[in-house]
């Protein structure tokens, strides 16, 4: 017995040997406080006891040493936190006399912190207050923070979006030293600067962005010239001409790296004397740009172009909405040169979708507010040819800027730069998918990405207008991967570009940012091998998807807040997704969506998932929810802390009415027993 005892204590001492090997990853901690750092391209995640964090919080990107193998399980430490998720956090503030502890809101477990009196910043006891976290010193129990502002109680719209923003990591306000270094740039542009750029003051120059829009990081020139060619300049703020590499309001933009939108607000990657004063290109005002000008025969074909830094002045401010009553009328400021603009786009998009570009349309919503922030309306946004006019120009100014610059060299190798790519689709979810259309007559060539992508523009042509269109539209978006940015240049599936970039909007993108001063470095005749530029790459695709999180939750938020007072009425919907709980629908006069219960429909059948059906489907009457199926839904829960919409299955609108009459006869004497 004891020969057996000790060989199984040297086997399991064997097994559990540390292989001392280190990783770096994101730190992943469950409600039990247990932790899980999940390294890229590792089949399993390290498991991190709470006692080996190290002072990690959840999310944070940190270096981990494995010190335990027990076999495919390893554990380990956190040796060093790389990089904070969160700096900011909201809570409750709990004042004694010469101090304060902070206790944050949140699912993840995070220790108090310690507030000095310093850091009090007017918060009484009890308050709800935003707290930025200042360091944690190795002899130091808790963190240090200081409070950066006091929540209004009764303003909860305002404290939920404020939530939303600092969950998904994003700092509320920036440091003094960075708006100090924002306050100090120079209002007047100096003349030596202007000798140094191409000026184009002289030449018809308009901006078309958002009625509400502030920051206008884009205009478009025009003229002809005496050869009959157009030339057309896309010029686009020079915010890195006031953004210094590596100072305080340059580390700061990267760590946001991206403008969050909301339905009430916007939380700005640079402060707005940068975002909407020095660089937004406002009209009657001389603004520093970076530009593509080319020059583009009547038929719409390049013939030549240039890219450098300009002066410009813009003529005037137009809203899309001017220029889509320009397009349809041919009458208003500019008409010549906008209706031309136009038929140019239009070209450019035609020749796009020749080329193998998809042509997926979402729609997206917008919110009336009143001067309270309180949702009084559901606008769904619709893509104009105003709108695909500036897309356009902007599409053909990203590819050209990729293509140039992967032209230069340094060391002999392209110089390393931050494409925009986007992969070709996932073949897992595309075999259900493919299925799936095959039901409605589209059928799919997947034998090459050129085959597959003019497959996916025949079917929605053929759909357009059917009832299965929004379904195949939904289903088909999701097959595909998600662009992001990175130095390995796959090309662009989706636009069916083999070059592309973000050079377009660097007041709200950092990747842009990146771009031109790569892009500056070419021109020159000096470039540089930035080692660090993929980290940048997955850093800013990281907040991208970050900041997407939050512009989706903030928008169910507002949902939610408009539909409560509809609670018990009856809508027209579509179901927009099926899982094995329940379907959900999205109502079709406000584009809302909120969850079917199962257990709702027991009622009526049992129903099972079927995943290849997309569907619902009962097994005594085969009765089916699938998606796309328009359906009639009750309001019954609208739950705002939650984001949560619960609606109730009145009838299938497909069914005829006499069925319908006797599913609504049968649900309500229920209701009544």
């Amino acid at each position: 017995m004891g020969r057996k005892e000790n060989k199984a204590r040297k086997e399991k001492k064997a097994a559990s040997k540390p292989s001392g090997k280190t990783y770096t990853g994101t730190l992943d901690i469950t409600r039990s406080g247990m932790g899980f750092v999940i390294v890229e391209n590792m089949q399993k995640d390290i498991l991190v006891r709470p006692s080996d964090q190290n002072r990690a919080f959840h999310g944070d990107k940190v270096k981990v040493k494995v010190t335990r193998e027990r076999g495919t399980r390893s554990e380990g430490e956190v040796l060093e936190v790389l990089e904070r998720k969160q700096t900011e956090f909201i809570g409750t503030i709990e004042v004694n006399k010469d101090f304060a502890f902070f206790i944050a809101d949140s699912a993840k477990k995070i220790p108090d912190f310690y507030i000095p009196t310093s850091g009090f910043n007017h918060a009484k006891d009890g308050d709800r207050v935003v707290v930025k976290m200042v360091g944690w010193g190795k002899d130091d129990k808790n963190p240090k923070g200081t409070v950066i502002s006091v929540l209004n109680n009764k303003d909860t719209n305002d404290m939920a979006m404020k939530e939303l923003l600092v969950e998904n990591g994003f700092p509320l306000v920036f440091s003094d030293d960075a708006m100090e270094q924002a306050l100090r740039q120079p209002d007047v542009i100096g003349e030596e600067e202007i000798k140094a750029r191409k000026d184009m003051r002289d030449i018809l120059t308009f901006t078309i962005d958002p009625v509400d829009a502030r920051d206008f990081d884009d205009a478009i020139s025009f003229r002809k010239l005496k050869t009959g060619v157009y030339e057309i300049g896309v010029h686009i703020a020079d915010v890195s001409h006031y953004l210094e590499e590596d100072s305080v309001l340059d580390q700061e933009a990267y760590e946001r790296a991206t403008s969050v939108y909301l339905p009430d607000r916007v939380l700005p990657m640079l402060p707005e004397r940068i975002s909407n004063e020095l660089c937004s290109l406002r009209p009657h005002e001389d603004k520093l740009t970076f530009s593509c000008i080319f020059q583009i025969t009547p038929k719409g074909e390049v013939k030549n172009y240039w890219i450098g830094r300009t002066v410009i002045h813009s003529n005037h401010r137009f809203t899309y909405e001017d220029v889509q009553e320009i397009i349809e009328s041919g009458k208003g400021l500019y008409h010549d040169e906008i209706v031309l603009l136009n038929g140019l786009a239009q070209q450019f998009r035609k020749q796009r979708f020749r080329s193998g570009a998809i042509n997926f349309s979402s729609q997206e919503v917008r919110f009336k507010l009143d001067e309270d922030g309180k949702p009084i309306g559901i606008v769904v946004k619709e893509s104009k040819e105003s709108h695909q006019l500036i897309e356009e120009f902007m599409l053909l100014a990203n590819r050209t800027v990729a293509e140039n610059v992967s032209k230069y060299k340094v060391n002999k190798k392209v110089v390393p730069f931050p494409y925009r790519v986007h992969d070709q689709p996932d073949e897992e979810k595309l075999t259900p998918f493919v299925a799936f259309a095959r039901k409605y007559g589209h059928h799919f060539d997947i034998g090459s990405p050129e085959g597959i992508a003019s497959s996916f523009n025949n079917m929605l042509v053929k759909a357009h207008g059917k009832p299965e269109q929004h379904v195949l539209e939904q289903l088909g978006i999701r097959t595909m991967a998600k662009a992001i940015y990175t130095t390995e240049n796959i090309g662009h599936y989706g636009l069916a570009f083999e070059h592309y970039c973000h050079f377009t909007s660097p007041i709200r993108r950092y990747p842009d940012i990146l771009v031109h001063r790569i892009m500056a470095q070419c021109i020159a005749g000096s470039p540089r091998a930035d080692k660090k530029l993929e980290e940048k790459c997955r850093h800013s695709s990281e907040r991208e998807r970050a900041a997407m999180e939050a512009e989706r939750a903030s928008n169910k938020y507002k949902q939610v807040e408009f539909m409560k007072q509809y609670l018990g009425e009856e809508f027209d919907a579509v179901i927009s997704g099926v899982a094995s709980f329940g379907f959900w629908a999205e109502t079709i006069e406000h584009k809302c969506e909120g969850l079917v219960s199962v257990q709702s429909l027991l009622d009526y059948d049992d129903f099972r998932h079927v995943d290849t059906e997309y569907a619902l489907v009962g097994r005594r009457s085969g009765r089916s929810f699938r998606m796309g199926d328009k359906v009639r839904i009750k309001l019954i829960a609208a739950n705002q802390a939650k984001r949560q919409l619960d609606y109730e299955w009145v009838l299938n609108v497909d069914d005829n009415e006499e069925a319908g009459g006797k599913e609504r006869k049968s649900k309500k004497s229920k209701g009544k027993k």
